[in-house]
């Protein structure tokens, strides 16, 4: 079934997930199943994350979240951690221009003071020239460990209980995500993870509670919207009890 039939098949059935998230693996098998460097497959991947954000604005979705690069990944070698760094300035420098036009608003969660100045001022630029778009929120993970993040957030209740501008008693599951780098996005409906891999690798570990999963053995760089038409598909014919039970 081509891509176009795959969109006319979504949109016939209705409701479309609000958000969807993707854990983009595979790029370094990619490129050794073709005796390349491992930058190439990085950089060939770039392409697919074009068609996740085109597809996601074709089928209608709200958020799209893309995991890009993982506090562990800063444990890569050097020349690999510094190629990522420069595709992430090239990125931004090459799409933001459609991103602006398409109406898309980037935000970029993470520990992002661990970027390279020029990759840092390049994600504060994007973020800025984007911020009022409102047709599609890309938000592109860098840097980012999900432990981490609610560790951070624990932190932040503790030090305003400290202080005394919050009550313990008043800390429930609200509080908690309002300190969240999420704050403000919906939780995914649907989780994507190419390659075949069958984890979550410390990627939105509170946000995905409830998440639908569609695990799929295509690599990073072949990765289409025809993958994310058919994921989308396939989670409409699936029936979200949320731990309760039907009628």
């Amino acid at each position: 079934m081509t891509s176009d039939e795959l969109l006319a098949r979504i949109r016939l059935n209705g409701a479309v997930p609000r958000h969807v998230a993707i854990i983009m693996d595979g790029n370094g098998r990619w490129a050794r199943e073709r005796h390349l460097p491992r930058a190439l497959g990085h950089r060939n991947g770039m392409k697919s994350v074009r068609e996740a954000v085109e597809g996601s604005i074709q089928a209608g979705l709200e958020v799209l979240s893309l995991f890009a690069f993982s506090q562990e990944n800063w444990q890569r070698p050097v020349t690999e951690v510094t190629a990522l760094m420069s595709l992430l300035e090239e990125y931004v420098e090459r799409e933001k221009a459609e991103l602006i036009a398409n109406g898309v608003r980037v935000r970029v969660i993470g520990d992002l003071d661990r970027l390279s100045p020029a990759a840092r001022q390049a994600v504060d630029g994007v973020m800025d020239a984007t911020a009022h778009n409102d047709r599609l929120t890309v938000q592109l993970f860098i840097s980012y460990g999900a432990r981490a993040e609610l560790v951070r957030a624990a932190r932040r209740l503790a030090a305003a209980a400290v202080e005394g501008t919050l009550d313990p008693a008043d800390i429930d599951e609200d509080a908690f995500r309002a300190h969240l780098y999420t704050n403000g996005s919906p939780d995914p409906d649907l989780l994507i993870r190419t390659s075949g891999e069958q984890r979550i690798s410390n990627f939105m570990l509170w946000q995905l509670a409830y998440t639908e999963l569609h695990i799929i053995p295509v690599l990073w760089p072949d990765f289409t919207r025809r993958d994310l038409f058919a994921a989308i598909l396939e989670y409409q014919s699936r029936e979200r009890r949320f731990g309760k039970v039907t009628a």
